[in-house]
């Protein structure tokens, strides 16, 4: 069974390497808007959150990474990134839920492609809305 766990500030320099790859292949379908490296910078500033998913000898087999940010009416934990073997089952989503319940959220969400939105129905999520886009 894996245990999601936040990655402490000081140490999301040292376990980068070891997450890069699915922040990568997430970052794949984002159109260009983040690159790992900005992920890097904004992760080591505590701009983002970092949780991964470990096993039992603390092998990691997935991670999300995260922003919050507040709305006049929630506190909303946004999915900025996602890879790996990290949203599998109810027991490591409830447990990122709970990470995210106590850092003040209020809601969840994140910019999925179809595939996932269909495969996160299962868990209660709720297509919001589309999300277009053009450069000016």
């Amino acid at each position: 069974m894996n245990t999601v766990q936040i990655v402490p500030l000081e140490y999301v320099p040292s376990t980068l390497p070891y997450v890069e790859t699915y922040i990568a292949e997430a970052f794949e379908h984002s159109q260009g808007d983040y690159t790992v490296e900005e992920a890097r910078v904004l992760l080591t500033r505590g701009l983002w959150q970092l949780t991964v998913a470990v096993d039992e000898q603390n092998q990691i087999h997935g991670c999300a990474v995260i922003e919050y940010y507040n709305r006049p009416r929630d506190r909303v934990a946004f999915i900025v990134a996602s890879g790996g073997k990290f949203i599998t089952n109810k027991d490591t989503l409830q447990q990122l839920f709970t990470i995210m319940q106590t850092h003040g959220a209020t809601c969840v969400e994140g910019a999925v492609r179809k595939s996932m939105a269909r495969l996160l129905r299962h868990f209660g999520f709720a297509e919001k809305y589309h999300v277009v886009g053009r450069k000016l």
